[in-house]
């Protein structure tokens, strides 16, 4: 890959291979000095190195920093459960927010079901004598 140019110089009377010589290093076509593209961990902001890298949901992680929102427990790609953005472990996801039936609920935003109640009572308005 790497190969040593030697200048051409007289041998005097031991190798030229030991001389003090500046040698010249060149490097291979396939080798790059532009520097790589820093990943971000997405829980920490720190630089993520390829092999501690973890992708969930278009998002980089690092193997540690990839825990539950409410438990902090380690996840894997396996056992976690994502919201809006927000990464659980399975017993928490559906303690949090499958017995409530919505999950907007959880979050306080305006349920789907307040809609549809305001939506019957403008028809109910409109129909009334």
């Amino acid at each position: 890959m790497f190969q040593a140019k030697l200048p051409n110089t007289p041998a005097s009377g031991h190798d030229s291979g030991c001389s003090p010589a500046v040698s010249v290093v060149q490097r291979s076509k396939s080798f790059s000095m532009k520097p790589a593209v820093r990943e971000l961990c997405s829980s920490c902001q720190k630089t993520v190195y390829p092999m501690e890298r973890l992708v969930a949901d278009k998002l980089i992680f690092h193997n540690s920093c990839f825990c539950c929102k409410h438990c902090s427990a380690k996840l894997s790609l396996g056992t976690y459960a994502a919201l809006h953005g927000e990464f659980y472990c399975k017993p928490h996801f559906q303690q949090l927010f499958k017995s409530k039936g919505n999950y907007d609920e959880g979050f306080g935003r305006r349920p789907h079901k307040d809609l549809w109640t305001h939506k019957e009572t403008e028809e109910s308005g409109d129909k009334a004598p």
